[in-house]
């Protein structure tokens, strides 16, 4: 390579670097704003991460089944193209608004800033963000949340907290999801929490199968004392 075409590319990822560092402060910036807006309503916002397919809008549909009668609960689903996912959450008997990215491959505090008005925030206890299906990218993003939850599902095996460690060191929960499936694969829940740990070791972590039922109960029981303590800070 030239020494001209060195420095061009030189300054190309300064300006990349650059771009990025704007592009969060401005996402941080927003993210300040809905947690203002969270605490002022005392509503508990959770976002829900994980890889695609990881069962995260399962999860969604049975926490409304066991909890809509004790909470008033709302969704945010994130996702490259459709609506099928909040269609699912609807059925469930709780209100859900899909947000559409187009190709992006996380959710930002702005995109979510700016659905929060179709939501009566001062009526809602639990509101949780779907976002997109990605191990990567909505690492990266606050979105003004009270606690970010991360799926590891058994299908996608063991090694995943080591190869993406950024989602599990800003995760306050794992959930192990598909636990119905351990049987069937070889997927070791002590090797995920052990490598899980070592990024984070204040990760708390509870194995659920949505299918089943195994860990909702006490799924759900976290959700309640963590809306009980916002709504009582």
């Amino acid at each position: 390579m030239s020494v001209e075409k060195s420095t061009k590319a030189a300054r190309g990822t300064a300006q990349c670097e650059n771009t990025n560092i704007n592009l969060l402060k401005a996402n941080d910036y927003v993210a300040e704003i809905i947690k203002a807006e969270m605490a002022k309503s005392k509503t508990l916002l959770i976002n829900v991460t994980s890889s695609a397919g990881s069962g995260k809008t399962t999860l969604m549909q049975k926490t409304a089944e066991r909890l809509k009668d004790k909470l008033t609960m709302a969704v945010m689903v994130g996702d490259l193209e459709t609506e099928r996912d909040a269609d699912r959450i609807r059925e469930s008997g709780i209100q859900a608004l899909q947000i559409v990215t187009g190709g992006i491959c996380h959710l930002e505090a702005q995109m979510i800033h700016q659905v929060l008005p179709e939501y009566k925030l001062n009526e809602i206890d639990l509101l949780f963000i779907e976002n997109v299906g990605n191990l990567v990218c909505p690492a990266s993003f606050d979105l003004g949340e009270d606690y970010r939850v991360t799926l590891m599902a058994t299908t996608e095996g063991d090694d995943k907290p080591k190869k993406y460690p950024r989602m599990f060191l800003t995760s306050d929960m794992m959930l192990v999801s598909k636990c119905d499936l351990l049987p069937y694969l070889p997927f070791s829940v002590d090797a995920v929490v052990k490598d899980a740990r070592d990024v984070n070791h204040e990760l708390e972590v509870i194995e659920i199968s949505a299918l089943n039922g195994d860990g909702i109960d006490e799924w759900c029981d976290w959700l309640l004392d963590k809306v009980d303590k916002k709504q009582n800070s």
